[in-house]
């Protein structure tokens, strides 16, 4: 079976729907879209309909793309008010060779689960730090091991019931059976992971449109996490008290007009704009940069300040994402501003080259990881499906370049 997987990722701003697979690790998308949509604040759902009309708005366009049905996916859930304790389980080994197996280790991590999870609160995700097979400690993976019993060391992450039940409804509602929930925070770290992080201590700021989320990574596992109640919507807001323009007009000029730092504006660049009491002004493009630079580099000392609240402890590197993120010249300011241990996320796959995509493309990968190293096949689509999918690729294809033919036939015979 092909490792074909669904993501969804549903922040304040908008919700992101994305298909990959999985050919010998590396990951290709299959489709992705980003649908704007109302309805969630500060990371809660507080309008239940918007987010179901907007979430069945994303599913419709991939499915579009992809010739095939939606029916499973991996999904990102708020990590508002979440829960972290180390927890250990133990499980008799019991294959007849006593070796280890992905079985024995679902097993034994269920086991460090019973009567740990809180009243009123819900599992997120479960994540071993070492296994111990009898006498032998200290184990990142105990498959193939011989013992008599597995016993792991894992860090549990819950999250209030309040707030994961809702997301659960809407995906319920969309008819969209979730195969496992995860942080956003989870996925960034999973689209920034390398060997080297793996086995550092680490921080990974993703700056949304009214939260950032700040999280500590220790090799790999997320151990803390605070939220910082601002986001890239103030920026919005600083635009529009100044220029007295709308909202929606002050998020096109940050995202097509503004840069994130002076230094890459052009004092010569202008633009004429009408206000909202019908008046016209003109913005140059190196004052307006000034203002969004200024709300910029709070935002990221504000992120700082609660890593260093987080942990005493010397960080090894700090990971910044979220879709401002993609703004020109954010990169020197994120440098400038915390440090060179600091950088900004820089997703390079094919058909998601934006950082908006960090959460959902992680939680894939994520996904893809844990299956298999519970040795369990977890592809999303059934075998019809696939080739349901590969057929309309193959036509795409066909009237993709069938287009091009007449477009360059026409071009010749002077049409």
């Amino acid at each position: 079976m092909r490792d074909i997987y669904t993501g969804i990722d549903i922040g304040s701003d908008s919700i992101k729907v994305l298909v990959g697979e999985f050919i010998k690790d590396k990951f290709h998308v299959f489709a992705a879209t980003n649908v704007r949509t109302t309805g969630i604040k500060k990371g809660v759902i507080v309008d239940k309909e918007l987010v179901i009309n907007a979430l069945k708005l994303a599913i419709k366009e991939v499915e579009s793309m992809l010739g095939s049905k939606i029916k499973k996916a991996v999904v990102t859930v708020a990590s508002n008010d979440r829960n972290f304790s180390v927890v250990s389980g133990t499980t008799k080994i019991t294959s007849p060779d006593n070796i280890v197996t992905g079985e024995d280790i679902e097993k034994v991590l269920e086991d460090a689960t019973i009567e740990k999870i809180p009243n009123k609160e819900s599992l997120v995700t479960i994540v071993p730090i070492t296994f111990s097979v009898d006498q032998k400690e200290g184990v990142l993976d105990p498959r193939k091991l011989q013992g008599e019993y597995l016993e792991v060391k894992a860090v549990l992450v819950t999250a209030p019931q309040k707030v994961i039940i809702p997301f659960l409804e809407v995906f319920d509602a969309c008819e969209i059976e979730v195969e496992d929930i995860a942080f956003g925070s989870i996925g960034d770290y999973y689209e920034a992971k390398n060997n080297e992080r793996d086995k550092q201590l680490g921080a990974i700021i993703n700056i949304g449109s009214d939260i950032i989320d700040v999280s500590i990574f220790n090799k790999g596992i997320i151990i803390k996490q605070a939220s910082v109640e601002l986001g890239s919507k103030n920026i919005d807001k600083d635009i529009s008290y100044v220029y007295g323009v709308d909202l929606a007009t002050s998020r096109t000029l940050k995202e097509n007009f503004a840069v994130c730092s002076r230094r890459y504006a052009d004092v010569n660049d202008v633009l004429e704009v009408e206000t909202k009491t019908g008046d016209r002004v003109i913005i140059n493009q190196y004052e307006i940069s000034e203002i969004v630079e200024s709300r910029v580099v709070e935002l990221l000392k504000l992120a700082k300040k609660e890593i260093n609240n987080l942990t005493k402890r010397k960080i090894s590197y700090i990971i910044v994402t979220g879709g401002i993120t993609e703004l020109t010249g954010f990169s020197y300011v994120v440098e400038n501003t915390l440090g060179i241990n600091a950088s900004t996320l820089n997703i390079t796959t094919i058909g998601i080259r934006s950082n908006k995509y960090s959460s959902v493309a992680g939680i894939i990968k994520y996904y893809h990881e844990k299956m298999k190293f519970r040795d369990k096949e977890a592809s999303m689509f059934d075998a019809d499906e696939i080739n349901e999918m590969l057929n309309n690729k193959k036509s795409i294809k066909k009237t993709t370049n069938d287009t091009i033919v007449s477009k360059v036939f026409g071009y010749f015979m002077g049409n």
